[in-house]
């Protein structure tokens, strides 16, 4: 089965790492993890901070578009992995391993498997 490992957390707490050194000893873990898990990570990406996203609603077949997240929260998406693991507590196990689980909040969602659509 296949899951989706959702990072949220403080995208500010990266500004407390200014330096290479600094980013360097922040990454570490999360190259730790990534070696633990690298049989089942079947992808994965950090996302840029929010304030760079653009959210585009449609409405009334009118397109309503926005500098930045559709909602203001405590906590940022700010990266994902995809698994696939034989079970549900495999991939709880995998995110509580996580270092973003640390400080932050992991949420595990299975990937929905829709059946190929005949042409």
């Amino acid at each position: 089965m296949r899951y989706l490992l959702l990072i949220y957390g403080d995208e500010t707490a990266a500004d407390a790492y200014p330096s290479p050194e600094d980013m360097e000893e922040y990454m570490r873990p999360w190259v730790e993890y990534g070696a633990r898990w690298e049989s089942v990570i079947r992808g994965g990406e950090a996302l840029m901070p929010t304030s760079t996203a653009t959210a585009i609603r449609v409405r009334d077949g009118e397109r309503l578009v926005t500098d930045g997240p559709f909602a203001e929260t405590r906590e940022q998406l700010g990266g994902y992995y995809l698994l696939e693991c034989d079970s549900l507590d495999e991939a709880l196990e995998a995110a509580a391993e996580c270092p973003g689980a640390l400080d932050g909040t992991v949420e595990v969602r299975p990937i929905m498997d829709i059946p190929e659509m005949p042409s």
